[in-house]
């Protein structure tokens, strides 16, 4: 009888614990190939969404932004993104994957930028300034974005809608 109940109990456990898909490990191995996810060069900044991780790489010899797709396993092109004269980081996309929010530094000035991969168009949403910008993060929607910035000494955090309008709190 107490076999009978612990076999149950072992089998109910066993069923409960298979339902979960979470957390799961994505493995994406190692290549020489530049168009695959992990390669030789540095790679950072990940940031995950949906079926899309959006990281920071210098595989072309300059920091810049690229986009995984997981699902199909393979690297999305992302014409007029990146430029060799400038440092992108800390990139974020939308849950749909159509907009990325990442931070440039570019001449010693620091910007927050929006690419839209429908229009395949860069977008200057905070203009540059010698106050550092970090960590920018758009909500699930595409809607808003919120992002550190330091001011006066210390970090403050502000949030705009996809135009860079800041909006109160």
């Amino acid at each position: 009888m107490k076999f009978v109940h612990f076999f149950k109990i072992i089998i109910c456990s066993f069923c409960l614990s298979s339902c979960s898909n979470y957390p799961r490990l994505l493995n994406f191995p190692f290549s020489d190939n530049n168009r695959s996810f992990n390669t030789r060069s540095a790679e950072f900044n990940p940031s995950i969404s949906g079926e899309y991780i959006t990281f920071v790489s210098d595989r072309n010899g300059s920091q810049d932004i690229y986009l995984f797709d997981a699902r199909n396993r393979r690297l999305v092109d992302l014409p007029g993104l990146n430029a060799f004269d400038e440092v992108a980081s800390n990139p974020s996309i939308s849950e749909d994957g159509r907009y990325l929010v990442f931070s440039i530094l570019a001449e010693g000035k620091s910007g927050l930028y929006l690419y839209d991969r429908t229009t395949q168009q860069k977008r200057l949403l905070i203009p540059q300034t010698k106050q550092e910008i970090r960590n920018p993060t758009i909500s699930s929607n595409g809607e808003k974005i919120a992002f550190e910035i330091a001011r006066n000494g210390q970090w403050d955090i502000v949030v705009t809608d996809i135009r860079g309008n800041v909006l109160d709190n």
